[in-house]
């Protein structure tokens, strides 16, 4: 991957992040109509159109790494979806915003991210950009499905 496709990928991991914590933290309405993995599906195209995301020259070290860090990014979306306040108002709309909780999670979240890196580091795994992009995507779609859940169980209804 050249410098520049890096760089690209690091600005639209870092523009998302600040779109949707940005988002997170201000009560918005849940559009029942939506759809919740459409970003996190380009982001997903995005980071699989890069042949190297696997480091081809330490391939199980880098299936491990890359694996590892996606179930941990799953469960963070998993907790970050349970830790977005949600309430319904009298007209029926479905209303939500981040907490605390939140902001700790997405903090907890980036520790764990470098975490990942710095042991792919350790075993001399090459890190591309497109991991960060991938696990964007995974904890995007994972937090919206919790949500969805939690708006049909607590509201009887579907959303996103």
């Amino acid at each position: 991957m050249s410098s520049l496709s890096a760089l690209a990928n690091v600005l639209i991991a870092l523009a998302v992040v600040v779109l949707v914590v940005g988002r997170q933290m201000k009560a918005r309405r849940i559009d029942t109509g939506g759809r919740f993995w459409l970003v996190p599906l380009v982001l997903a195209v995005v980071a699989l159109r890069d042949p190297a995301l696997i480091d081809r020259g330490h391939r199980a070290a880098a299936l491990a790494v890359l694996a590892g860090s996606l179930v941990t990014v799953l469960a963070m979306g998993c907790v970050w979806g349970w830790t977005v306040r949600l309430w319904q108002e009298a007209d029926g709309t479905v209303w939500a915003k981040g907490t605390g909780a939140t902001l700790a999670a997405w903090a907890g979240m980036i520790v764990l991210r470098i975490g990942w890196y710095a042991l792919g580091g350790a075993l001399h795994v090459r890190q591309g950009t497109d991991v960060l992009l991938l696990s964007l995507a995974g904890l995007l779609l994972v937090r919206g499905a919790v949500l969805k859940l939690r708006v049909a169980q607590r509201f009887d209804r579907v959303a996103l």
